[in-house]
């Protein structure tokens, strides 16, 4: 596998955890011989800056930062640019513009699709390659499609280097999506579930302790990002909110309610910021993501071990 779908040494690429993937955990990823991403998109500037720089001071390997493009990123993109980062990804939305400016300094390009449609926009705006994400996968998910059906789908037309994503957590995942067109594979549940991920230790648990149906997929934590489904795990604060017959935005059960705060702000009941190491509060009942894959993860492993296991 890899085949230039990635420009590291091993075809297993981290996807973006949001906070949870700190300069440690990335470039653990790197040294193991994968590719690092950093989540970039709601980082200040200043912050983004100065996270490439202790990347960097951590490993000379190739790393990547992602963004989300249903948010405005053009003045990250262009500082990703200014800093030559070597891989940029883009997820939610395809830019032509933004795409030829990576590409200007230097920068590999990959975008994330959930669709054949998408897929053509992204190659023909000039991407480097194509992470195909299932519906199995954890966070935010725009796919309807299971990931191999999709892969398949995409490795007929597509002449650029696919990367699966979307509930692979071991060796015979990732061999079943290289089986299926895939050059390498993009993990994101499983990292998570590091020593180094900056994830809090209950969101850890939670995933190990995860039975196959204890992922759904869902639009209720929706506080910061309206109308993004996404795949978390069942906890206190869905299962509250089942009880009391699913109601809309307005009336569900505890809104508004404070569970945590980080760095000074408030984060309330239905957030979509999941918890991290160091914070106080009801942890637990905050959003949880994680794939379909969390069945499989039953523990806590240094990311080192992690590409290793996935290579088989």
């Amino acid at each position: 596998m890899n085949e230039g779908a990635l420009p590291c040494r091993l075809p297993v690429m981290q996807a973006p955890i949001g906070g949870a993937g700190g300069v440690d955990l990335v470039a653990a990823i790197c040294e193991a011989g994968g590719l690092g991403t950093v989540a970039g998109s709601w980082r200040s500037l200043d912050g983004l800056r100065s996270t490439v720089a202790a990347v960097r001071e951590r490993t000379a390997e190739p790393f990547a930062v992602n963004l989300v493009l249903d948010f405005a990123q053009e003045a990250r993109v262009a500082l990703l640019a200014e800093l030559r980062v070597p891989v940029i990804t883009f997820s939610w939305g395809v830019r032509r513009d933004l795409v030829e400016l990576a590409r200007s300094a230097g920068s590999r390009v990959l975008v994330q699709v959930a669709s054949r449609e998408a897929a053509v926009a992204a190659v023909a705006a000039g991407a480097d390659g194509v992470i195909a994400q299932g519906i199995e996968a954890g966070g935010h998910v725009q796919s309807t499609t299971g990931l191999l059906v999709l892969v398949r789908t995409l490795a007929r037309e597509l002449r650029v280097p696919l990367i699966a994503a979307g509930g692979i957590a071991d060796a015979a995942g990732a061999r079943a999506a290289h089986a299926a067109g895939a050059a390498a594979v993009a993990c994101g549940t499983v990292f998570v579930a590091t020593d180094e991920a900056l994830a809090a230790p209950v969101w850890k648990a939670a995933i190990v302790a995860a039975d196959a149906d204890d992922t759904v997929l869902t639009g209720l934590f929706d506080v910061g990002w309206r109308d993004a489904p996404h795949r978390v795990l069942r906890n206190s604060t869905y299962r509250r909110w089942e009880e009391a017959g699913c109601p809309p935005v307005g009336a569900r059960p505890g809104e508004g309610e404070v569970l945590a705060r980080v760095d000074g702000a408030d984060v309330v009941r239905y957030s979509d910021t999941p918890p991290l190491a160091g914070q106080d509060g009801d942890l637990e009942a905050l959003c949880l993501y994680a794939g379909q894959s969390a069945a499989l993860i039953d523990h806590v492993r240094p990311a080192a071990a992690v590409v290793r296991a996935l290579l088989g």
